[in-house]
């Protein structure tokens, strides 16, 4: 997606890509199901991760929290496609990866 350019897709997947490791984590520490949510700062805070998260952490996954695009509006895909820049999403899908990281690292 980012070699083509398509940058409100690259900050979806990296939505998705924080919200299925925090399930996963979720999955290998807690003993119930995670909760059919999208919300990443529930799904940290609710499986112990986000007391140890830093501050950058905790900024990322609220702002790839505007990223989950599946229930918007056109009008908002197309507000939220213009705050994207190549650059930006470069260090979006670097962010994420270290994120993820170190959620698998915490288990």
């Amino acid at each position: 997606m980012h070699t083509i350019g398509r940058w409100l897709y690259v900050a979806f997947m990296c939505h998705q890509v924080i919200e299925k490791t925090l399930k996963a984590y979720w999955c290998g520490t807690q003993e119930d199901d995670p909760p059919y949510t999208h919300n990443h700062k529930r799904l940290a805070t609710e499986c112990g991760l986000y007391e140890s998260m830093t501050v950058e952490q905790r900024e990322l996954i609220e702002t790839i929290a505007n990223y989950n695009i599946e229930a918007r509006y056109p009008e908002d895909k197309d507000a939220l496609s213009r705050t994207l820049t190549p650059e930006a999403c470069r260090n979006l899908i670097d962010e994420t990866k270290r994120l993820q990281e170190w959620i698998k690292d915490k288990l």
